[in-house]
């Protein structure tokens, strides 16, 4: 996949009406409604405020939730776009719907300089199936459209892949700095290549380990979905996480590794618990010595010094997935463990989006990574190697 795309640097937007896709799709107060995390609306803002100085007149779109094609009040656009209006110091206007008349008239009349904000595409049953005819209309209110919503460039969807059809496409500045610090660190790193993967299920991550097998010098393997890697090389588990029609698989990597002289490395001892809960009785133990009815929550202290010694030779880091029940305090030591070690490695370190971004960001490491992806399902289907369909649609340079 060709990861060098036009961006909006590279076309004249003045006096232009640009459709730009954002991801405004952001956590919200369960009890008010209201707007818990901006950080999407604030990533937005460089893109937005270079297009407005340049004389572009700025329709903006975003999916917000799943509302499966129905108008789910709750799930509008409206807060975001009075958050947007503060963010910016200047007023944004809220459209109605997503191609109504009304809607059409307001963008036909928006000025240079001026920005206003459809409501959630996903409000149209249409654009998840990425209808030709709703992309279409979505286009015909603009010039040029501007892809800058990297959690849904895995999805051809109409607002993200449909409307290419029908009007020039470049990524503004997330996209782009999400495909060329992605697209370097997989085709031309600074050497050597550490991959570490760690998360609950082996399944969620094969196309991710057998991309890197041809591209990585070591992978770290941590998190639920080691046992079962564990287990294919024949120790006993205990009640740990296992998927046991993935072991032939976890055995095919293992060889697969071996025989492309891929260092992999697995825990060789890990903190158990005798239950699933974050008050459960705990204790440290070497890989074999799992009691049968215990389960292991996390890596244990030789593992966490294996593993960082390892990141420290890195030149380059790529991390995605926590190693271990993180969400528990006395399970998160060694994410917290393996964070640290990236941040403090030196090495161009990249964080895929889910898990992983938000234990970096709540540790306080987000500022020593070289690059955190704001994507978690597209990050990994980039990791994986496969064709982003809202980033194949773009202009190449």
């Amino acid at each position: 996949m060709n990861y060098n795309k036009k961006s909006v640097k590279d076309i004249d937007v003045s006096g232009k009406k640009v459709l730009l896709r954002c991801d405004f799709n952001v956590p919200r107060d369960k009890k008010t409604g209201g707007i818990s995390d901006e950080t999407r609306i604030v990533a937005a803002l460089p893109t937005i405020k270079y297009l407005l100085e340049n004389g572009a007149a700025v329709i903006a779109c975003s999916h917000m939730g799943r509302p499966k094609g129905e108008v789910v009040p709750e799930l509008s656009l409206v807060r975001v776009a009075d958050r947007l209006s503060e963010k910016l110091g200047m007023p944004v206007k809220m459209a109605k719907d997503i191609v109504g008349d009304e809607t059409k008239a307001m963008a036909a009349e928006l000025k240079p300089g001026e920005i206003m904000l459809l409501e959630n595409t996903r409000f149209c049953k249409e654009e998840e199936k990425n209808d030709p005819g709703f992309a279409k209309e979505l286009a015909s209110m603009a010039d040029i459209y501007v892809s800058d919503a990297f959690g849904t460039v895995h999805r051809a969807h109409a607002s993200t892949e449909g409307v290419s059809h029908y009007l020039p496409a470049v990524c503004g500045f997330l996209v782009q700095k999400e495909i060329s610090v992605m697209g370097a660190a997989l085709e031309e790193p600074k050497r050597p290549l550490t991959a570490v993967l760690g998360g609950k299920k082996v399944s969620d991550k094969i196309g991710v380990i057998t991309n890197l097998t041809d591209k990585a010098d070591t992978i770290i393997i941590g998190g639920g979905m080691a046992y079962t890697f564990l287990k294919a090389c024949g120790h006993e588990i205990g009640g740990s996480l296992l998927e046991e029609d993935k072991i032939d698989m976890a055995r095919d990597i293992i060889h697969r590794a071996e025989e492309k002289g891929v260092k992999l490395l697995l825990p060789v001892d890990t903190a158990i618990g005798d239950s699933f809960a974050e008050d459960c009785q705990s204790k440290v133990v070497a890989i074999d010595d799992i009691p049968s009815d215990w389960m292991g929550l996390d890596i244990g202290p030789k593992t966490i010094e294996l593993f960082v010694q390892e990141i420290k030779k890195a030149g380059t880091v790529v991390w995605n997935g926590p190693m271990g029940v993180f969400e528990f305090d006395k399970f998160a030591v060694g994410t917290e463990a393996v964070a640290k070690a990236v941040a403090e490695s030196g090495a161009v370190s990249i964080v895929g989006g889910g898990d992983s971004a938000a234990a970096v960001e709540k540790l306080g490491y987000a500022s020593k990574m070289t690059h955190i992806s704001t994507g978690g399902g597209a990050s990994l289907e980039f990791l994986e190697g496969r064709e982003l369909p809202g980033v194949a649609c773009l202009l190449d340079k």
